[in-house]
């Protein structure tokens, strides 16, 4: 939906509200060109995973390990 620069003005706080409840991005013509309000994407379930560590060890053990034992030409 493209709309004008008044429209958006007197209806700011409803369009807004409309675009979070919908998700569908509003459009506003300002000066020939489009501008565009869209929503927050939406959060992956993943980012709401709190972190965890889950080496038990110093990692920089793992840094000095001799592997040449385990080589094999």
């Amino acid at each position: 939906m493209i709309i004008s620069t008044s429209a958006l003005r007197q209806n700011l706080y409803r369009l807004l509200d409309q675009v979070l409840e919908t998700g569908v991005p509003l459009e506003i013509k300002r000066k020939g060109k489009i501008l565009k309000i869209i929503p927050p994407p939406e959060n992956d379930k993943l980012d709401k995973m709190p972190e965890r560590n889950i080496m038990n060890e110093d990692p920089a053990e793992y840094i000095h390990i001799d592997w040449s034992s385990e080589w094999k030409s």
